[in-house]
């Protein structure tokens, strides 16, 4: 018995009454509204990438990429900075409850619990409606996430230390110093090397002591006043000593 569009019940199942060739459905019935896949829609993509990768491309070639100073494992006093999606993360791991003995809750517990919610979220809330008014489980959890991710992404902007950050990653010219020098020696010995690097380099928001441009006096002005993240007062040697610190630094430069 047939029923319907060439419809056919065969016991409990509905069955095409006959076979009809695989023809492309004709689009002229919806015109406007419905394009073929190939080649139409694949083309207007391939259009539209090629204009982002062209402008990509430019950016590329007009700003040039910001480029740090050689990796060294050695220095501690490095802070390092995540690309701009992982900073929510990175801003979670510098709080008391998420760091240090408890590191592995900001870096495991807490970000799973968060997409184990992001998994579930479609069997807690198995409702037909569309509008976020009438799911309120899967807008609350949705709205929480973007607040708290907004929030940390901005906490960790606005207490980073820029400026630090900008003088520990800068190239500076290589300069061989001479490790065996009595005023690198005096530098060793009051734990100067400690932030400026082994090299003098810099790192860890101390600038690099290549090149200062600074006379012995402003030197000795810095080291006992301080500068910036620099405390005042950290030297601890005689007089005579502290002359030849200054004159040291003083008299380091680049060729």
């Amino acid at each position: 018995m047939h029923r319907g569009k060439g419809m056919k019940f065969v016991g409990d199942s509905r069955v095409s009454a006959e076979r009809k060739p695989n023809i492309p459905k004709d689009y002229s019935e919806y015109p406007g509204k419905t394009e073929a896949f190939w080649p139409n829609f694949l083309l207007k993509e391939w259009m539209i990438g090629a204009v982002f990768l062209i402008g990509f491309l430019c950016l590329t070639i007009a700003h040039e990429p910001p480029l740090e100073k050689i990796a060294d494992p050695s220095d501690t006093a490095y802070i390092p900075l995540p690309d701009w999606y992982f900073l929510f993360l990175y801003q979670l791991l510098k709080y008391t409850y998420a760091s240090g003995p408890f590191n592995i809750v900001g870096a495991l517990v807490i970000p799973g619990l968060a997409f184990g919610a992001l998994l579930l979220a479609p069997f807690i809330d198995r409702g037909p409606e569309r509008r976020p008014s009438k799911r309120p489980l899967a807008t609350g959890f949705m709205l929480l996430a973007v607040a708290a991710i907004t929030f940390l992404t901005w906490q960790s902007v606005a207490t980073h230390d820029w400026e630090a950050a900008a003088n520990q990653g800068k190239i500076v010219a290589e300069v061989e110093i001479d490790t065996e020098a009595e005023g690198y020696k005096i530098m060793e010995a009051n734990t100067c090397l400690t932030c400026h690097g082994g090299e003098l380099q810099g790192g860890g928001g101390a600038p690099a002591l290549i090149d200062t441009g600074l006379t012995p006096e402003e030197i000795k002005e810095i080291v006992t006043n301080g500068k910036g993240a620099m405390p005042g007062g950290l030297f601890k040697g005689t007089d005579e000593e502290f002359d030849k610190l200054a004159e040291y630094i003083s008299g380091i430069v680049s060729e």
